[in-house]
């Protein structure tokens, strides 16, 4: 599963290129949003919440965890408008890592506003992980697949563009797999993230993730 990417052909375009072809091809009519998200390490720098947490303020971080909320309930809005469900799994390791356990909250938010997210152990997809990791992809219906590019420090830094209609379509056939797989949110989120303490944040690098 997931096998082509060794071999599937790209167009690699930077955080502006990819950001504008990402809108363009949205707006053109997809039928639906899949979104893998299988690094457990990344940046978000500009997101107060996420500078608080890496700054090592958890209750500040917390209380800001929801300031993108009108900026993902418009995402959303026009998302049912347009008639495209958004669809994300989200791949977790053990143990949990300071970022995750932070994002958890902030993917919440999305959920309680309609996002449907399901989250997945790496435990129970190693036979899928075999040969190689998840990739970390959005796919745009049967229309673009991206692989999305990050650096050493977890930045965001463009992504890889796939057009190929077979690759697409395998890909969205091994989402559909992962899927089903997935655990609620909230189930997940209550039994294994709401009573950790406070993660032990270390110091990092200046940068910057992508949206969440």
């Amino acid at each position: 599963m997931f096998d082509s990417f060794l071999s599937g052909a790209s167009e690699r375009m930077d955080r502006p290129s990819y950001h504008a072809d990402f809108g363009r091809t949205y707006a053109s009519g997809i039928g639906f949003l899949n979104k893998v998200e299988r690094g457990q390490h990344f940046q978000e720098r500009g997101f107060g919440s996420w500078e608080a947490f890496a700054a090592g303020d958890w209750e500040r971080a917390l209380a800001l965890a929801a300031e993108g909320r009108e900026d993902y309930a418009r995402e959303l809005r026009k998302a049912k408008s347009l008639g495209i469900p958004h669809r994300r799994i989200r791949i977790v390791e053990f143990p949990i890592t300071p970022y995750v356990q932070w994002e958890f909250f902030v993917l919440r938010v999305r959920v309680d506003l309609g996002e449907e997210i399901k989250v997945l152990n790496t435990r129970d997809i190693a036979d899928i992980e075999k040969d190689h990791p998840v990739p970390e992809v959005v796919v745009l219906g049967e229309k673009a697949l991206y692989e999305v590019v990050y650096d050493d420090d977890g930045n965001a830094d463009g992504a890889k563009r796939y057009s190929d209609t077979s690759l697409i379509r395998e890909t969205n056939l091994g989402f559909d797999v992962l899927y089903g797989r997935g655990e609620g949110f909230h189930d997940f989120f209550e039994r294994e993230i709401v009573h950790l303490a406070p993660p032990r944040v270390t110091a990092t690098k200046t940068g910057s993730a992508g949206s969440r």
